[in-house]
């Protein structure tokens, strides 16, 4: 089916690259994880392809688990503070997005408020918060806790600080500033208002001592496949970041989730729906599959178990890698992704032994790792987006910045070949380039209302 729209790409960032062994390929930078000029490296090939952001993943904390595993992967061991870098980035490109993951467990909403509208600003209006609750064990242990709090407190706490945020946001209407230097009033005092929050979680007065943000406010991310998820995007989303599973199930939630927007007023093309994927891909397919094989060969049998576990959250060591998944260590739910969690119980019902399922999540990892030709790429995200599963895709590529310069000097060229992507773009803000609607000030549609 046709669609008027284009497709939206990302690039999602972990510091190497995807793959867990990226740090060894022979075209990484070795000393990227503290050297802004690599990260720079990746926008500038990102905007010179078009794409519409980077992504930045987060976890506040230091993987834990088995101390030899850990020193052969450092991608959660030694990384930038994403606000911190994307403000960076943002000065060494024009348009390119930026998204920064930042979690309502460990954050007071006025922080991130200021912190995301100050980036905004300096940016000119290219900013993304991507909201989280956290979900690992290790990450509470660094912020006067014991370990996670319940899955449907922080979700509840999440609900309610996004809610803050967007309050904070509103403080300043789009015209407060005055800067009228002939009568002396910088602002329109009757323009800047005092959230006066008081909720279960928060009690905020505001008003935020920021301006309103070139994009009116910052444009928000989230991922969770779980029912209150799903209905939390429906809400507050602008950009969902999905499993790429299948293209019958994304439909589902493309669905779902759209489907949902009208109770709150939104209209479905505000929300961006992107699933992170994996590619490897290359002239050929031969050529793909070399060099997805060439970053398994790379990676320490230790390091694929860590990852598995961490997710998980379960003790793997001692069990055999050749025989099937161990069931009895299987957690009963999940503590972090649904979505995600669900497809790995599923390749191990298969009856996969857990060597297999180490190499399957480690290639796969969040999302179908898709290895194939350039055209077969093109095919393939064609397809997804013309039947309504995805509005465009985060590209997780295994290696930083070689597999960015393959898809965007083979795959980019062809999706605009075909008119689904563009080739300039369209503004200069990423709410602009994403074809999101302007967010409407609470105090200024109030007055009109009023009038």
């Amino acid at each position: 089916m046709a669609r008027s729209d284009r497709l939206h790409l990302g690039t999602f960032v972990y510091t190497f690259g995807f793959h867990p062994a990226a740090w060894l390929h022979p075209d990484s930078d070795v000393n990227g994880a503290n050297d802004i000029s690599h990260l720079a490296e990746v926008a500038r090939i990102s905007e010179a392809a078009k794409l519409d952001f980077m992504f930045f993943a987060d976890s506040p904390a230091a993987a834990v688990g088995h101390p030899e595993a850990l020193a052969r992967q450092p991608t959660k061991m030694n990384r930038f503070e994403p606000i911190t870098a994307i403000t960076a980035l943002s000065m060494v490109t024009q348009k390119l997005g930026f998204v920064a993951t930042a979690s309502t467990s460990y954050y007071e909403p006025y922080n991130i408020a200021r912190l995301y509208a100050s980036a905004d600003h300096i940016s000119k209006g290219r900013i993304c918060w991507n909201v989280v609750t956290s979900d690992h064990d290790e990450t509470g242990y660094n912020y006067n806790r014991q370990g996670l709090d319940p899955h449907a407190d922080r979700y509840a706490r999440g609900e309610e600080f996004l809610d803050v945020v967007f309050g904070l946001w509103d403080s300043w209407e789009d015209d407060a500033l005055l800067l009228d230097r002939a009568s002396g009033m910088y602002h329109d005092p009757g323009k800047l208002h005092q959230l006066d929050h008081a909720g279960d979680h928060f009690q905020v007065r505001g008003p935020l001592n920021i301006a309103r943000t070139p994009q009116g406010r910052p444009v928000i991310a989230q991922a969770g496949g779980s029912e209150r998820g799903r209905e939390l995007a429906a809400r507050t989303a602008e950009i969902v970041f999905s499993l790429a599973s299948n293209i019958d199930k994304n439909a589902a939630f493309y669905k779902d989730v759209k489907g949902r927007m009208a109770r709150y007023g939104r209209d479905p093309n505000d929300l961006k729906i992107m699933p992170g994927i994996v590619i490897n891909t290359g002239e050929t397919r031969a050529e793909a599959e070399a060099r997805a094989q060439e970053m398994v060969d790379l990676m320490h049998p230790e390091v694929g178990l860590l990852m598995l576990q961490e997710f998980l959250e379960t003790d793997l060591h001692g069990a055999d890698l050749d025989a099937p998944f161990p069931m009895e260590r299987m957690p009963r739910k999940a503590k972090g992704s649904v979505a995600m969690f669900q497809e790995v119980k599923e390749f191990v019902e298969q009856g996969h032994t857990l060597r297999e399922l180490v190499t399957h999540y480690a290639r796969q990892h969040t999302g179908n790792g898709l290895t194939g030709s350039y055209l077969e790429v093109a095919d393939f995200m064609q397809e997804w987006f013309e039947a309504e599963a995805a509005d465009g895709f985060i590209l997780m590529c295994p290696t930083l910045p070689a597999s960015l310069r393959d898809f965007t000097r083979l795959v980019v060229p062809e999706l605009q070949r075909r008119g689904l992507f563009r080739t300039e773009y369209e503004a200069d803000t990423l709410r602009g380039n994403l074809g999101l609607s302007w967010p409407v000030n609470r105090y200024a549609a109030a007055r009109r209302a009023a009038e």
